[in-house]
């Protein structure tokens, strides 16, 4: 056994000097009775707290027991202990044989029994021990929650053309699972997620992975590592790991470690496998069973196509035979007599309803040249009649005006230069066709026109 060090007061008695003093034997010859010395040395124990590691060699948990009794040793020694039901329950790890344990307590004696042990007040699991227990308890805890319950398992895509892998981007495990995917579904598009699976950052990478596989479309996710020590696998007993797989949007199948390994993202997850190959090959089907399947499948379309096939050419066969195919004129059989029936009485009844219209045309033809005359005789008359009021109106109209039109014409006749030319004067012109009104517009050799009533002289300046 190994008893963890520890400092006593400093004006705290020995143990032997407490003893002697509780039982009042410092300076007294008195001999002390069995019971007094039994409770005086438990009362001065208790001041005395030890923390002792060892195994458990045997547990004895009775029900109706008030306390549990086991035993802890090492190699060369063994020390029987007791822990009151109460404490134990409370501690949420039942013990087993085998553990490596650390106590906590003091050493107290059974007076009626004079059996010493040492009354236990709190243990941990030492080493990997303590691991497993933080990992029992957080098991527990998402247990409780419902987080591995079997029904809130979802179901793996049978055919999935998206598969995301989130694990280390090194050691043989990826390839392992990259060469059975590629093997035994090789349709399908492989998303690596490749990520720490070890160290204090793992946890979160872990996560990181899960959420960017299935962010990019993947239609399950192969999660895991290969094997390792429990320490190794610790990452994936991690609680925001194991909510990550549990939430997932997708499947998560987890090939952790190897068969033995049991973490608790393996049971939060959909389907737990043994090994990361284990675990691609649960993804992806058989690719055997697959192929046998579409050969079976081939075989049923083939027959069932030629029944098919067999049975529509019968009918096609049977309906190439009826009228309707082989004669498809005789369809219209009472159609084409119907049609000759009308056709021959009309060929009768036109030239005689030609005839009865030509002689209504001619009957209105007559009618209306002699209604046409006496139309045009009444008409004329009434033309003669208007056009004599007319004359008689434009008479009156421009009897008024005649004299005043005759006067402006006077006037218009005297003062027409023609008129004045007439008399005896002449206009005379310069080449640029002003007339001349002074002498100094004239220029001596410059040709002249002089404007007389029957005609036109030229003339050329001799002076000015």
């Amino acid at each position: 056994m190994k008893v963890s060090d520890f400092s006593a007061p400093a004006a705290a008695p020995t143990a032997d000097e407490s003893l002697a003093q509780a039982a009042g034997h410092v300076g007294a010859p008195e001999p002390l009775s069995v019971s007094e010395f039994l409770n005086s040395f438990n009362k001065s124990f208790k001041r005395f707290p030890f923390t002792i590691k060892g195994e458990v060699s045997e547990v004895n948990a009775k029900a109706g027991y008030r306390a549990v009794y086991f035993t802890l040793k090492d190699a060369s020694a063994s020390l029987s202990c007791l822990m009151w039901n109460e404490r134990y329950q409370r501690m949420g790890a039942p013990l087993s044989v085998g553990m490596v344990i650390e106590v906590k307590g003091h050493l107290s004696v059974y007076a009626s029994k004079g059996r010493m042990n040492f009354d236990v007040e709190s243990y941990t699991l030492a080493g990997e021990g303590n691991l497993r227990l933080q990992v029992d308890q957080l098991a527990r805890k998402l247990e409780a929650e419902g987080l591995m319950a079997p029904e809130r398992k979802r179901p793996l895509p049978a055919y999935p053309l998206t598969i995301g892998v989130v694990t280390s981007p090194r050691g043989s495990a990826v390839h392992d699972v990259l060469r059975t995917l590629r093997r035994q579904f090789p349709l399908a598009k492989v998303l690596l997620a490749g990520v720490p699976v070890e160290g204090p950052q793992a946890p979160e990478w872990l996560v990181y992975g899960l959420q960017m596989a299935a962010y990019n479309g993947a239609e399950v996710i192969v999660f895991g590592r290969g094997g390792g020590s429990f320490e190794d696998l610790m990452p994936f007993n991690d609680e925001r790991v194991a909510r990550a797989v549990a939430t997932c949007p997708v499947p998560v199948v987890t090939g952790i470690g190897h068969e033995p390994d049991t973490t608790i993202s393996d049971m939060v997850a959909d389907l737990r496998a043994s090994t990361p190959t284990a675990a691609a090959d649960a993804v992806v089907p058989d690719k055997g069973a697959l192929e046998g399947s579409l050969t079976a499948l081939g075989g049923r379309l083939s027959a069932a196509m030629g029944k098919s096939l067999a049975l529509h050419r019968t009918q096609l066969q049977r309906y190439a035979f009826l009228p309707l195919f082989s004669e498809p004129k005789r369809l219209f059989d009472s159609e084409a007599l119907t049609l000759d029936s009308l056709s021959d009485r009309l060929s009768r009844a036109l030239p005689g309803a030609l005839e009865h219209n030509r002689q209504q045309l001619e009957g209105l033809a007559g009618r209306l040249a002699r209604c046409a005359g006496s139309i045009a005789g009444r008409q004329r008359h009434s033309v003669d009649q208007a056009q004599a009021q007319m004359q008689g109106i434009a008479g009156h109209l421009t009897h008024r005006f005649h004299a005043e039109a005759s006067l402006a014409a006077a006037r218009l006749e005297d003062l027409s230069p023609l008129t004045i030319l007439a008399r005896g004067y002449s206009v005379t012109r310069a080449p640029d066709g002003n007339v001349v009104k002074s002498v100094a517009q004239t220029a001596p050799g410059e040709s002249l026109a002089i404007s007389v009533s029957d005609g036109t002289i030229t003339a050329t300046v001799t002076s000015a």
